[in-house]
């Protein structure tokens, strides 16, 4: 028996009044989201990033040359508000991995962008995090891995964003 179903048998016990089976599903899926996280944090850490940080640099990279994008556009591309997304990129200033300059269109704007240790650091762990998921994924079979999340098109909100 693992903890949620523990959980569970004292809810039951408690409130048989309430149905507690979505409790399973939801909490085992938190569980392996947070155990998940835990994996691929640590490739992070091997280059000093957190995950907000190598979120940054990745939407940065991806942008393609010059590897720049406002400091708004990296909030919508990493699905966080502007004021993490202002703490993240001044920790990537002051590691020399980005560095911010006025718009050239707007001088109320900003351009965030990639230095050349910051892409050399992201071009190496973002390998090293493909093969930190390779791992992850082998864990699966073939087959397993090919499935879609039974779920995925009737859910109210979008997975993408």
């Amino acid at each position: 028996m693992d903890r949620v179903a523990r959980i569970q048998a004292d809810w039951r016990r408690e409130r048989p009044d309430v149905d507690i089976t979505p409790q399973g599903v939801i909490g085992r899926l938190h569980r392996l989201a947070d155990r998940l996280t835990e994996e691929l944090c640590l490739v992070y850490g091997r280059y000093g990033l957190g995950e907000g940080e190598f979120d940054v640099l990745c939407a940065l990279r991806r942008a393609g040359e010059p590897y720049e994008r406002a400091p708004g556009e990296l909030a919508a591309h990493t699905m966080v508000t502007t004021g993490a997304m202002t703490k993240r990129i001044d920790r990537l200033e002051r590691a020399g991995f980005v560095t911010r300059r006025r718009s050239g269109d707007d001088q109320r704007g900003r351009i965030v962008a990639l230095t050349g240790p910051g892409r050399e650091l992201i071009d190496r762990a973002f390998t090293d995090h493909m093969r930190n998921e390779r791992r992850l994924l082998d864990l699966l079979t073939h087959t397993e891995a090919e499935q879609p999340l039974p779920c995925q098109a009737s859910m109210p909100w979008s997975w993408t964003g």
